[in-house]
């Protein structure tokens, strides 16, 4: 799966360890987002899209962290 800088610093910032925990923080940050936030909104519907595509094995493959 291709992810973006921008998706990937969404998903450092947000990810507790797992694929399920990161789409779950996700769905509760998009939620409290406000009407003016459209673009942090769409960021997070499209790495919410792409993590349910995956399985969690490609996810575990995932370095978030490798600029660190």
């Amino acid at each position: 799966m291709n992810f973006t800088q921008e998706e990937l610093l969404l998903m450092m910032l947000y990810s507790p360890g797992s694929r399920l925990g990161l789409a779950e923080a996700l769905r509760a940050m998009r939620a409290q987002l406000a009407p003016d936030e459209a673009e942090l909104a769409a960021l997070t519907d499209s790495v919410l899209t792409k993590l349910e595509a995956m399985s969690d094995a490609a996810f575990d493959r995932l370095d978030l962290y490798r600029d660190f």
